[in-house]
């Protein structure tokens, strides 16, 4: 009679698992409190699930913020090729788009759910949807799972591939971080990581919707520098979200409890000699109309006011009043409009959750658990986070091959 193994989670990392305990000849059961597979795969990419980054594998060290080392054995072991290979052999084709992000040549994450789906079926797995584990408990050497109907059912082995605690609504409620406590794990504090920020200006409120491209931000704790990234980002109304903001709130929640503070360069691509030139040449053109009226051809008009009340210039000034020293604050405004960081968003409203099971108590060759013989962890339920770009996908992937060849 061939060993029972549980996997307990449907994503990315559970699928992997699952389907390869079952090549291995196991009796492969995979538990998913919903009522579909891959919850979660169909919101990334912005619904077209940006599957992994097709970078070197040794560049994958460089997007992943925590505990990046305890991962070289995964990410060696099972590679963004090889995700891209078996999704090729289940049917899907791919893509590579800007930033080496891999997506369904169709654009269409429930694409990549069918080939998984196929993948599993093919490899004998069980799949049993809308069942959600109450309780685990380690009997004599067997694995006993309660289910919220009551019935219990015995296994040799236990993956764990719950994900973390950020978006709720996918099955991501925290479980699997209460089942390895209930075994004796440690669980490192958990975060929101690439998340929306709040800040305290009101003046935010009235930029909501407001998108930039080609901005630089920058973070400060204590006037030192720790974060600097040129691209995208968003005012909303509570404070900035965008990809550079999500990049940068998985810097920053390390410092949470500091005094953060924020400066936008609304104007990298110009020096302060040539913005200063620039906001000259357009004060000519316009050199009877009021100073709002004057900036149209260098920023959005919704933000315009704002940075003029920043930079203490009265609005309804005449360009041909405006004086050297005004100029001066407001190259000095564009180039470091400054915000100070009240908090993130909740850890609900995060992409991915930083913090979890300890990988000091995980064999990071296996994903088995140093504490419990034949429990297993995988993807964000353990205290790993990366950036955006498909880093995290891969994280789960990889994980799940580990803990699949060798439960």
């Amino acid at each position: 009679m061939s060993e029972k193994v549980a996997v307990i989670g449907g994503g990315p990392g559970g699928i992997i698992a699952a389907g390869f305990a079952g090549s291995r000849g196991k009796d492969v059961v995979l538990i998913e409190k919903n009522n579909k597979l891959g919850k979660k795969l169909y919101i990334t990419g912005k619904g077209r699930c940006n599957i992994t980054n097709s970078s070197a594998i040794e560049d994958f060290f460089d997007n992943i913020i925590t505990n990046s080392n305890f991962l070289y054995s995964s990410l060696y072991s099972f590679t963004n090729d090889n995700i891209i290979n078996l999704l090729n052999t289940y049917g899907l084709e791919t893509k590579i788009e800007r930033g080496n992000r891999v997506f369904p040549a169709s654009n269409k994450s429930s694409d990549v759910i069918k080939a998984f789906n196929r993948f599993l079926k093919d490899k004998n797995v069980k799949i049993n949807l809308n069942t959600e584990v109450k309780a685990i408990k380690y009997v004599e050497n067997k694995f006993v799972i309660t289910f919220s109907d009551n019935n219990s059912e015995k296994f040799d082995s236990v993956v764990i591939a719950t994900g973390g605690k950020s978006y709720p609504v996918t099955g991501s409620t925290g479980d699997g971080f209460i089942f390895a406590k209930n075994f004796g794990h440690t669980i490192t504090p958990l975060k929101p990581a690439l998340v929306p920020c709040e800040v305290n200006e009101t003046w935010i409120k009235g930029l909501q919707g407001l998108a930039l491209k080609n901005v630089t931000l920058s973070a400060y704790i204590k006037n030192k520098k720790v974060f600097e990234e040129f691209g995208e980002m968003l005012f909303t109304h509570f404070g900035i979200s965008g990809p550079i903001v999500l990049t940068m709130s998985n810097i920053i929640n390390k410092y949470e409890k500091e005094k953060i503070t924020f400066k936008i360069d609304l104007k990298p691509a110009l020096s302060y000699e040539k913005l200063d030139k620039r906001i000259l040449r357009d004060f000519s053109q316009f050199n009877n109309k009021q100073i709002k009226n004057g900036l149209n051809n260098l920023l959005p008009n919704s933000i315009i006011p704002v940075v003029l009340k920043l930079s203490n210039i009265d609005e309804t000034k005449n360009i041909n009043q405006i004086t050297k020293e005004e100029r001066e604050n407001l190259i000095n405004t564009i180039k470091g409009l400054e915000l100070s960081f009240s908090k993130f968003r909740p850890i609900e409203e995060a992409i991915v959750t930083s913090g979890g099971v300890s990988t000091m108590e995980i064999n990071p060759s296996t994903m088995e658990s140093k504490i419990i013989k034949g429990l297993f962890f995988v993807g964000e339920v353990i205290d790993v986070d990366a950036l955006t770009g498909g880093f995290n996908l891969q994280i789960a992937y990889s994980t799940g091959y580990l803990a699949g060849t060798n439960c």
